[in-house]
């Protein structure tokens, strides 16, 4: 009776692995902004709240409607300016890509990232972390805990912010122009997508080492945001579902 030799072994073995199927790992989702499965247009899911961004006379004003048939989010902004907030923490290990949707009806003809009275947008997206003393400097730390002794609560290390913009041009990182410490990505520009639906997703992990220079620290919480108080302009956008996902999807 013949026998197998090692070799002859070994080599069936690389041909039983090669052809046993490949499994990729499941994609990780967790749902944060569910107003597509709103069943009322007063009520926006559970854990959204309005926030106060540069305590801006006029708020703007936030609805869910239905547009093509899908609730959504409405943002209506005339010389107005707040935002809508998620307290979340997300462990950007697991899952550090952020997935939403976006419309809006035109940009601001006077914003201009650039400059205090031009900062304003028809639609952006904001990242917040938390407070974490290791990444401050002692005088920073006197702030942050003089802060805090006044209303209860740390304010955000950072933010990442992703713009639809009127004319810089996408993939531009650029600081706010009231602090270094909240970076802003061009991910939309101009009028050419304006009154369509865009989904869009980014690598928070990622945007935050090209930002930053740095691991980040944990996610605070997620929003959006149009306002114009800054340029006095009348804006509409449009928010859908929000997703944080394990790996991006094409």
């Amino acid at each position: 009776m013949r026998t197998i030799s090692s070799f002859s072994r070994l080599n069936l073995y690389f041909i039983v692995v090669l052809l046993m199927p490949i499994t990729a790992a499941a994609q990780e989702i967790i749902e944060i902004g569910t107003f597509s499965k709103a069943s009322t247009d007063a009520v926006f899911p559970e854990g959204w709240e309005p926030l106060d961004l540069g305590g801006a006379e006029r708020k703007t004003k936030y609805s869910l409607v239905k547009d093509e048939g899908i609730w959504v989010a409405r943002a209506d902004s005339q010389d107005s300016a707040s935002a809508m907030f998620y307290p979340i923490q997300i462990d950007l290990k697991k899952t550090p890509i952020v997935q939403w949707r976006w419309k809006i009806k035109k940009v601001l003809k006077e914003g201009d990232a650039t400059r205090r009275d031009g900062d304003d947008y028809p639609a952006r997206f904001y990242i917040f972390f938390d407070y974490d003393a290791s990444q401050l400097s002692w005088f920073e730390r006197l702030g942050y805990e003089s802060y805090y002794r006044l209303y209860g609560v740390y304010p955000p290390l950072a933010a990442l912010n992703y713009l639809w913009a009127n004319k810089l041009p996408v993939g531009t990182l650029i600081p706010n122009i009231y602090s270094d410490r909240v970076q802003m990505y061009v991910v939309r520009s101009g009028d050419t997508q304006a009154g369509m639906w865009v989904t869009q997703q980014r690598n928070i992990y990622k945007d935050y080492v090209r930002a930053f220079g740095k691991e980040p620290p944990v996610v605070l919480g997620i929003a959006f945001m149009t306002d114009t108080d800054n340029t006095g302009e009348k804006a509409t956008a449009f928010y859908g579902d929000i997703r944080l996902l394990s790996t991006e999807e094409k």
